[in-house]
């Protein structure tokens, strides 16, 4: 049996408007396209350093 990856709810709570351009494509290849969305990921380090990168931009929620 395959062992399942732990997922992570991430909450996008403050506008991209301001934010750079590299801020703007993380959060968009992320899933997020507007304000408040919730998208779920796997944990995984590629995932985690994206949230690290905008994190004052996000929210985790569980």
């Amino acid at each position: 049996m395959a062992k399942k990856a732990n997922t992570i709810k991430i909450k996008l709570v403050k506008s991209l408007i301001g934010a750079s351009e590299a801020q703007k494509k993380v959060a968009s290849s992320l899933g997020f396209s507007k304000k408040d969305q919730v998208v779920e990921h796997a944990e995984t380090p590629v995932i985690m350093g994206m949230v690290n990168k905008i994190s004052h931009l996000l929210e985790v929620v569980e």
